[in-house]
């Protein structure tokens, strides 16, 4: 039986490299995400023998992640893994200059978001036969200690803890693992900035190393691998040099 994996953000940096790696393991894989011309760009890059379809799917929208789940419910008939991938971040600027309009965007599409698609998985996990399945969450470095201004970001990311928690303990019953994957400096477009310098702590700026995605992209591979009577809760991956023990 082909398993059956979602990636959301499927269209650039992580979710990117993943999905071309899920594909590249022999799943099925869904893409999704708000951008329907970035989803094909990754689908092109994938071989034409693999088992790929794109769904444009804002995951703040509930009707839109319904839509989505009934598509893979109608081809699929399964859902295996589950990569909360998609997130955006805030203007790195004093949380008195931050907008309500710029928090809630973070809240809602890092947050709500992967809840929203948490809850539609769980849906279809616990009915199908086999039953369980896997949900593995984009968590950061930020769920772990913050950068200097990004309150949005970092609550977002300590957000994304708990829910990795509670879901992994109500999955329990029903075959349902959840697993959380903090992410250090991965060479995407959101860390293109750094190779010009990135704020510490102390207030200076300092060029920060980076790591290819595709090591990220192996090791959501190997936590989506596993049999669902193991779970990595939580994994950490990140450049070696990067400035993350010791920040502050």
């Amino acid at each position: 039986m082909t398993r059956v994996a979602l990636v959301t953000g499927a269209g650039s940096g992580i979710g990117r490299a993943v999905a071309l790696a899920l594909l590249a393991s022999g799943y099925a894989v869904v893409l999704a995400g708000r951008r329907r011309e970035a989803l094909d760009e990754t689908l092109s890059l994938a071989s034409p023998a693999q088992n790929a379809v794109a769904v444009a799917t804002d995951v703040c929208n509930e009707a839109s992640v319904t839509a989505l789940f009934d598509a893979i419910a109608t081809r699929y008939q399964r859902l295996d893994v589950l990569f909360n991938n998609a997130g955006i971040g805030a203007p790195a600027v004093p949380v008195e200059d931050l907008s309500l309009e710029q928090w809630n965007q973070v809240i809602a599409v890092n947050l709500t978001g992967a809840f929203l698609c948490a809850r539609a998985a769980f849906r279809i996990m616990k009915q199908q036969r086999p039953k369980g399945g896997r949900i593995i969450n984009n968590g950061s470095i930020s769920a772990h200690v913050p950068r200097p201004l990004s309150a949005p970001y970092t609550a977002a990311k300590h957000a994304i803890t708990g829910l990795t928690r509670s879901l992994a303990l109500d999955g329990r019953a029903h075959d349902i693992a959840c697993g959380q994957i903090d992410i250090g400096n991965a060479a995407t477009s959101m860390t293109s900035r750094m190779s010009d310098g990135a704020l510490q702590a102390d207030g200076s700026r300092r060029s920060e190393p980076t790591m290819d995605a595709g090591h990220v992209a192996a090791a959501v591979v190997q936590m989506a691998n596993l049999p669902l009577d193991v779970n990595v809760p939580f994994m950490t991956i990140m450049a070696t040099q990067m400035p993350y023990f010791g920040r502050g």
